[in-house]
């Protein structure tokens, strides 16, 4: 059964934080807060705690997670050969719910799962959240649900579905977008809107309609 830590004190937030990234070491699962919906997630180089991840949301391989990061600058250490307009979408959306599919860096410890040489990328505008990843370092996170089920938007919803999966539940009230990110695939010399979500087709394009860049849509 998991362990429940309120953020709504500065010293309430800093036992959370610190709970998360032990549980994270200790290559066990965390649910904690972001700017879209609540997450799922482990030590992004830890396989058996990825693999674990997968399992407690009821996915297979053929689903890798996505990875949160506390800074932009992360985004060279995990990905090769981000283009302009990827760059531009990073200045302009993160941190936010924008998650960008790259080509992942060759030399990466880590098995997320079925990834076919790339990685899914995210900066959540969350400060529980970065406050966690600047402890831990990058995440596997994945929206805090069993797989069919409306991502968890609060604590007790994440608890219902995975309480007995995890160790470490960060509470920090209700999600205060409820929307899951949108997700682009950035491999290409054109960008791909994979899913669409809390960031339009439509907002993406105004960043790069001025470097003569649009996103295809098959979201």
């Amino acid at each position: 059964m998991s362990d429940r830590y309120p953020t709504g004190t500065d010293e309430e937030r800093e036992a959370a934080v610190e709970a998360a990234a032990l549980a994270v070491q200790q290559g066990e699962l965390v649910v904690l807060p972001t700017d879209t919906v609540y997450g799922v997630g482990a030590d992004a180089f830890d396989p058996v705690a990825v693999r674990g991840l997968l399992a407690a949301k009821g996915r297979g391989r053929e689903m890798p997670p996505p990875v949160l990061v506390s800074a932009a600058t992360t985004l060279d250490a995990l990905a090769v050969r981000v283009p302009g307009y990827a760059r531009a979408l990073v200045e302009a959306f993160w941190p936010g719910p924008l998650t960008l599919v790259c080509h992942q860096q060759s030399s990466l410890q880590w098995d997320l799962g079925d990834t076919r040489g790339t990685v899914a990328v995210r900066m959540p505008d969350h400060e529980v959240a970065l406050a966690i990843l600047e402890r831990t370092g990058p995440l596997a996170v994945s929206s805090a649900n069993k797989t069919g089920r409306p991502a968890a938007t609060d604590a007790d919803q994440a608890i219902e579905m995975l309480g007995e999966e995890v160790s470490v539940v960060v509470d920090a009230g209700v999600s205060p977008g409820g929307e899951a990110s949108t997700i682009v695939d950035v491999t290409g010399s054109q960008g791909r809107v994979l899913r669409r979500g809390a960031l339009s087709v439509e907002q993406l394009n105004e960043v790069l309609e001025p470097l003569g860049a649009t996103l295809t849509d098959e979201g």
